[in-house]
């Protein structure tokens, strides 16, 4: 029976049952130092998801999972750089390098309805680890520049062009954390991790939901920002 008051630690060490993976790709739910404005996921009145705040996120036991050999993207915005680096350290990685996604508008020009209080933010942050001895990417890497331009979705959705590069990239097995909808084969853990996942908030009309694949659910904990938890079916 699940333990209903787990940790989102605790549940993500059950789910994962002693599986080590290869690859890594991250989303965690940042907590905002300023949780009303319109970027928070908290916003009183949008109210997309509940978040983390980064000693939650660190606390997470993915190095207990990882293959010897093993990389990590790990997705972070860009007031939270810092935070980022230290939850890449937490999960047992050195930080190596970084991939930049340009939002933009279908005429290929940056998309400026983007938050930001210092600039108006039109890019965030796909930070990449190793951890391990010759982990070095793969050959298709070597030629991979480290930019994503794609248009975006609903809030805070990252776009699936990211799985072609990261399995161009490295090697499986792949586990994603926080996902959204699911792909197949890769283990999936989130509360949005299913194949039917659609937003229920106002969003862009374009380029959301998921395409349906066979996959196993099992319930998690509501502490957990991530309720359902999904495994793709290679």
């Amino acid at each position: 029976m699940l333990d209903m008051t787990s940790s989102p630690a605790q549940d993500l060490r059950v789910f994962l049952d002693g599986g080590r993976f290869g690859t890594v790709l991250a989303d965690p739910p940042w907590r905002f130092v300023n949780r009303t404005g319109k970027v928070a996921p908290e916003h009183r009145r949008l109210s997309r998801y509940p978040t983390l705040d980064v000693d939650e996120i660190c606390a997470l036991p993915v190095a207990d999972h990882l293959a010897d050999r093993a990389h990590c993207y790990l997705w972070v915005p860009n007031a939270l750089l810092p935070q980022g680096l230290q939850v890449l350290s937490a999960w047992g990685f050195e930080y190596k390098s970084n991939i930049v996604w340009h939002k933009v508008r279908k005429d290929g020009g940056s998309d400026g309805r983007g938050v930001g209080f210092y600039f108006r933010n039109v890019t965030e942050l796909l930070l990449f680890g190793t951890r391990g001895r010759n982990a070095r990417t793969l050959d298709a890497g070597r030629r991979q520049v480290n930019m994503l331009q794609t248009r975006k979705r609903e809030h805070s959705r990252k776009p699936d062009e990211q799985y072609e590069l990261i399995e161009s990239c490295s090697w499986g097995p792949y586990l994603e954390l926080f996902g959204r909808g699911v792909r197949q084969g890769w283990t999936v853990w989130g509360n949005q991790a299913d194949a039917d996942y659609k937003p229920d908030w106002k969003t862009y009309a374009y380029n959301s939901g998921m395409a349906s694949f066979r996959y196993s659910k099992r319930r998690a904990s509501p502490l957990v920002p991530a309720g359902n938890v999904s495994v793709v079916n290679s």
